[in-house]
């Protein structure tokens, strides 16, 4: 006789009125995360003067990026072996916490370690929120639930730097964490309420080692790529030993994870074409995007004059773009349960933004290069968060957070690797270019007292025509160069994108393909369990 305590959980009924609210959870949380990936840029000179750390200013954006990138993988991992209900928590009060430690910071190192504390969060909020819509909607009616979250990256991207610019210049820069409290409290009580997403118990031991060893290759590239050219010249002791650490970690990492009994990147699902391919693409896109984006602004303030915070608005139609094809496509894909043609009509039209942003000259209107970024935007939306929905449902059930995360890492190491490479090509190009400046300007540039590596763009606007014009060439020249060789990595995605195999998306959600939920209109009305009885 079996009894109770064996018996199998009873499956959870997800009626659609759970799944959206459990989905008003997960967005509270990404808006979260991907508005702190942004608010604090513009707010960022103010903070730093206010707690004493002009010189090492660049740790409040490392230390969050470091620490999202490292527990991205983790959280992907641990949440197919234990489940996502009691992560996602924990995610949401370590961030909601750590945002209430920076906003009380009264020290640089203080506010840097609780901006780290935040990216721990922040990393969890992110891979969880996708990993668990899988667990809840079936593959073939994702999409419409996808598009939003990915709007969310669209809209953070401007609103972001203009709240951070507007509480620095208002209310004070601590609003920038305070406004975090109230929402992640909201999403906390609600995820905790609805989200009935059963905890598992591994049958084998986690694979800690291979938890260290990626961590630590994670950490070494994010600070090599972050420090290379800045810090410590690239041929310098510091940055070779830290390449050489690198390599022997993925060495290591690699041996680790073909003998573990659960590793944390399984090394077969990379004779999954599906898998390899996303995970490619992914990769590449993050490299362009990053690249091209994390340069362009710099470029339109100083052209325009614009304060930090405006040229946040000058982003609007690259954002307008990413949600217009993603809605579109999402829609489609939804209607037809066809997405094969999409990533390489994005890729496509990425190449072509590039080849256009090729032409960009200092006296190019403002609705040209508004043109270009819609058009930025617009292939974007046609791959982001398509090839996530493809590489979820080309795996097993029980494989949708560590494929979901890998996807987010790989994206994010190339836009690391993008972000490293385009600007020591940008920086050194720009040095150039603004010593020539002041050289064929010298009387106008001794006159405004200028110096060259500390350039504002207020003041730049209001400089003699003749100097003002040297130096947005300057920077004109700086940049264009940059869109070239980000070009072949636009081909290489369009190419990589033709080979991706057209699956049919499956009609369960995870949880039902596991065994641990039913659908609504899978069970009688009067045998569906209350809402949030679990």
């Amino acid at each position: 006789m079996t009894s109770t305590a064996d018996a199998p959980p009873t499956p959870i009924v997800l009626t659609q009125k759970r799944i959206w609210l459990i989905f008003s959870a997960l967005i509270a949380g990404m808006f979260l995360a991907s508005l702190d990936q942004t608010i604090v840029g513009t707010a960022m000179p103010t903070i730093v003067g206010d707690l004493g750390g002009v010189s090492q200013m660049a740790w409040t954006a490392t230390s969050y990026l470091l620490a999202t990138t490292i527990v991205m993988p983790v959280y992907g991992k641990f949440g197919d072996l234990f489940g996502r209900r009691w992560l996602f928590l924990f995610a949401i009060a370590v961030f909601t916490a750590a945002s209430i430690g920076a906003a009380a910071s009264t020290g640089f190192w203080e506010f840097v370690t609780f901006r780290g504390l935040q990216g721990v969060g922040g990393g969890g909020l992110m891979i969880l929120a996708q990993a668990i819509i899988a667990d809840v909607v079936p593959a073939k009616d994702r999409g419409k639930y996808m598009a939003p979250m990915g709007a969310i990256f669209g809209i953070t991207s401007v609103a972001g730097p203009l709240l951070g610019g507007f509480f620095a210049d208002g209310p004070g820069w601590r609003w920038c964490f305070w406004l975090n409290v109230p929402i992640g409290l909201a999403a906390l009580v609600i995820a905790f309420r609805y989200l009935s997403i059963p905890s598992h118990r591994p049958k084998t031991k986690p694979d800690y080692p291979g938890v260290v060893l990626m961590s630590s290759a994670t950490a070494l590239l994010i600070l090599i790529t972050d420090w290379g050219g800045k810090q410590y010249a690239w041929g310098s002791a510091v940055i070779i030993t830290m390449i050489v650490a690198l390599v022997l970690a993925v060495a290591a990492f690699i041996m680790v994870e073909s003998r573990a009994q659960e590793p944390m990147l399984p090394l077969w699902l990379f004779r999954n074409r599906t898998f390899v391919l996303t995970s490619a693409i992914g990769l590449i896109v993050g490299l362009v995007m990053f690249a091209a984006l994390g340069f362009l602004p710099t470029y339109l303030q100083m052209a325009t004059g614009a304060s930090a915070a405006v040229s946040g608005l000058l982003l609007i139609p690259m954002m307008v773009g990413m949600m217009a094809t993603l809605i579109t496509s999402m829609g489609a894909i939804t209607k037809t349960g066809r997405y094969r043609m999409y990533p390489p009509l994005g890729a496509l039209v990425i190449v072509a933004s590039m080849l256009w942003l090729t032409t960009l000259k200092a006296d190019t209107p403002m609705w040209v290069i508004g043109g270009m970024l819609f058009t930025i935007g617009a292939g974007l939306g046609l791959i982001m968060q398509i090839i996530v929905l493809v590489v979820q449902n080309a795996v097993s059930p029980e494989q949708i957070g560590t494929a979901t995360s890998a996807n987010n890492y790989f994206r994010e190491m190339g836009g690391a690797i993008g972000v490293a490479v385009f600007g020591s090509i940008f920086t050194h190009r720009l040095t150039e270019g603004l010593t020539d400046a002041f050289h064929a300007h010298g009387a106008e540039a001794m006159g405004s007292g200028l110096d060259p590596s500390n350039l504002v763009p207020t003041v730049v606007k209001h400089l003699p025509a003749g100097l003002h014009d040297a130096i947005v060439d300057a920077y004109v020249h700086a940049l264009v160069p940059g869109f070239w060789y980000l070009i072949p990595g636009a081909i290489l995605a369009f190419v990589l994108a033709l080979f991706i195999p057209q699956l049919t998306l499956s009609d369960e959600a995870g949880m039902v393909a596991r065994g641990e939920a039913i659908m609504e209109e899978d069970v009688p009305q009067q045998d569906s369990e209350p809402i949030g009885s679990r």
